[in-house]
């Protein structure tokens, strides 16, 4: 014969309300740890106040002693002189009474240190006696000169630079080279050499316009070749 047993003692229906309440009672429990709160001891702040140390810093400052005033240089004095002339020297008079009319003429002439005019001279490109060089024809002659006394410039050498400047110069009524300048450029060095070449040439014989000399202008090639 099988036992049965009652729904009233069968706690097995009522398994998830007893989970649920002990659920409650866990959280309710843990709730009130965290909310419960306990006054610091006040003896224990004052004793953590009492070991801190406290330094004092001193601050030490220096005075600073004012600098020594250096005594200013004495002003020299200056002895005023007088010189006393006595009053008895002789002043010729001048007679200021003068008498102006319509007739009267006055003379204005400057007067000019420089009395003697310097005349520009006329300057020709070709005259009946040409110009020469050492008695011969420049074309010969001067270039022989410039080949002996030019120098190659040592700076040009160097970048192998060459050409041919041509230089521009005259000869005035007394022989003497003037007014050099260079009318096609090739190099600074090479032109300032030709420069210097041209100018240092010795005394031409003038050239001659209906017998007078005067200033011819002369155009010269000068050739800078490397050896």
């Amino acid at each position: 014969m099988e036992r049965k047993k009652s729904k009233q003692a069968d706690l097995e229906n009522k398994k998830g309300v007893f989970l649920q309440l002990g659920l409650v009672v866990a959280l309710s429990v843990i709730l009130i740890s965290f909310e419960w709160t306990s006054k610091p001891d006040q003896d224990d702040d004052t004793e953590m106040v009492k070991q801190i140390e406290f330094e004092d810093e001193m601050i030490v400052t220096r005075r600073e002693e004012p600098p020594e005033e250096q005594p200013k240089p004495e002003t020299p004095k200056v002895a005023e002189v007088l010189d006393i002339v006595e009053d008895d020297v002789e002043i010729d008079d001048f007679d200021f009474d003068m008498e102006v009319d319509d007739d009267t003429e006055y003379d204005f002439t400057m007067v000019d240190d420089d009395e003697e005019e310097i005349d520009e001279e006329e300057i020709f490109y070709i005259v009946e006696d040409m110009p020469t060089f050492n008695g011969g024809d420049p074309a010969i002659e001067f270039r022989k000169y410039i080949s002996n006394n030019l120098d190659y410039p040592e700076i040009a050498a160097e970048n192998g630079i060459s050409g041919r400047v041509i230089v521009q110069f005259a000869v005035n009524s007394t022989g003497k080279v003037v007014d050099a300048v260079v009318v096609r450029p090739v190099d600074p060095a090479l032109d300032k050499e030709a420069i210097r070449v041209v100018m240092a040439s010795p005394p031409w014989t003038p050239g001659k316009q209906r017998g007078k000399a005067v200033k011819v202008l002369f155009t010269f090639p000068i050739n800078f070749v490397l050896q």
